[in-house]
């Protein structure tokens, strides 16, 4: 009897051992009705059982440092830092049914940016016009509030990718402004790939980026701030050198840059090794009525820099993996409704101007 009872008294503690471990796997953080980051093992993370990441092990650093951009604009914000995933867990975002069902919706209707022909969509922007091979970008991109509908989606972003035939791959991150995706009209930092036999999605809504950073998130809301003031994030998408995967970076410019975490290369198939094309560009998604969102700040780009939505120092990286200014490239401008918006010339350390403010027939 005497060993009965000490069975049951160590299977009783054994049960509180795995209760208090349980309660940190269920770590959770609210921040409105459709978006909840779960802060999960980093190991356990659903990408990792995606049938090309069976043998998969997890890059937890990357073998390269940043260089950062100089940047014109005021950045008396970037990131909001709301998550604080114990050691070993990172956020991911919790896909409910609604979220997952706005994504699948806005997934078929994102744009191409290697051809710039998706339905609905215009764009203002550049992009590399020799065919690499490119290991990256880096860019700095000034952040708006924009008034947009449910049924509409305004972003910029930096991008890589390759394409032959009808067959594209392509990385994108940046920030985005989408009610319906994320559930309110705040801009969002996002990012956006599309790999082998089609497959992709915004986020984490499927199987395949893996996050590492405990604290930055791929998607997360970036703070308002009062009439008047300015901010920018300065984004990254670079290919780690020694396992081929493709990282994306939050570059701060007073803090130490954060690794966010990255897209492995076994998802893709063109793009494994390197990609084709690089470009950065202000895009949006017109209602099914025709009508389209304000790009940018929501005005035509000026001669003033602070007047208008811009972008700042762009670097592209070289097959050899050496960062280079945008100044040794030959770049062609993309701009398909100069109704609806424009796309100057920046000046000094601003590459362009973009932005609109939208309406209808903008593609006629």
């Amino acid at each position: 009897m005497d060993f009965v009872f000490k069975l049951v008294g160590f299977i009783f503690i054994v049960s509180i051992v795995q209760s208090k471990g349980n309660v940190r796997d269920l770590i959770s953080v609210k921040l409105n009705e459709n978006t909840i980051y779960d802060c999960v093992d980093i190991y356990k993370q659903p990408s990792l059982s995606h049938p090309l990441l069976k043998n998969h092990k997890i890059q937890l650093e990357p073998s390269f440092s940043i260089s950062k951009p100089k940047n014109q604009v005021k950045r008396e914000s970037e990131r909001e830092n709301i998550i604080e995933c114990p050691n070993g867990t990172v956020p991911i975002l919790r896909n409910t049914k609604r979220y997952v069902a706005n994504a699948q919706y806005w997934t078929e209707k994102h744009l191409n940016p290697l051809t710039a022909d998706s339905h609905g969509t215009h764009i203002a922007g550049v992009r590399t016009t020799d065919q690499g091979p490119y290991r990256g970008v880096i860019a700095s991109l000034s952040v708006h509030d924009l008034n947009i509908s449910r049924d509409q989606a305004s972003y910029a972003h930096i991008y890589i990718g390759s394409g032959i035939y009808n067959k594209v791959n392509f990385i994108q991150t940046g920030w985005m402004i989408n009610p319906s995706l994320f559930g309110d009209g705040r801009a969002w930092s996002y990012g956006f790939w599309k790999g082998a036999n089609g497959a992709g999605c915004y986020n984490t809504i499927c199987r395949g980026f893996v996050q590492v950073s405990k604290t930055d998130h791929l998607s997360g809301p970036l703070p308002q701030l009062p009439a008047g003031g300015e901010r920018a994030i300065s984004v990254s998408i670079q290919q780690d050198k020694k396992t081929g995967n493709w990282w994306t970076t939050d570059i701060r410019s007073n803090e130490p840059d954060v690794h966010i975490g990255y897209w492995p290369k076994e998802l893709f198939d063109l793009i494994s090794k390197s990609a084709n094309i690089v470009g950065v560009t202000g895009s949006v998604q017109a209602s099914p009525s025709g009508q389209s969102p304000p790009m940018g700040n929501g005005h035509f780009p000026t001669d003033d820099d602070a007047g208008s939505a811009r972008v700042g120092e762009v670097k592209f990286i070289d097959n050899d993996f050496v960062v280079k200014g945008s100044d040794q490239y030959k770049l062609e401008k993309l701009l398909d409704s100069n109704k609806c918006y424009g796309l100057k010339d920046g000046k000094k350390l601003i590459l362009f101007k973009y932005g609109g403010p939208g309406g209808n027939s903008c593609g006629i």
